[in-house]
């Protein structure tokens, strides 16, 4: 029984790591909401997995992809060369 719970998941896992290559025919914008779909999707399963079964209410995780999420905010931003002289002497064309 455990075995056979392994093994539908272990599709299931791989289903979801090809559906956005299936996805991709449909155009960009469905890839885009699959993909942060999935991204939610990641974050919600960590949640439940240190809270629901650790225990613990550990955020760290939910955190560091805050941190990363303002860092690509940051980095894209037109605003930044002005800001920064660094970026803008290493890296011109922007």
């Amino acid at each position: 029984m455990q075995k056979n719970k392994l093994i539908v998941f272990g599709l299931a896992a791989l289903a979801l790591l090809v559906l956005p290559l299936g996805v991709q025919q449909l155009g960009n914008g469905p890839v885009r909401i699959l993909d942060l779909a999935l991204l939610y999707v990641l974050l919600a399963l960590g949640l439940n997995i240190v809270v629901g079964y650790a225990g613990l209410l550990d955020l760290g995780y939910v955190a560091f992809y805050a941190v990363g999420a303002y860092m690509f905010a940051l980095l894209s931003s037109p605003h930044l060369a002005e800001n920064f002289e660094w970026f803008a002497a290493h890296f011109p064309e922007g």
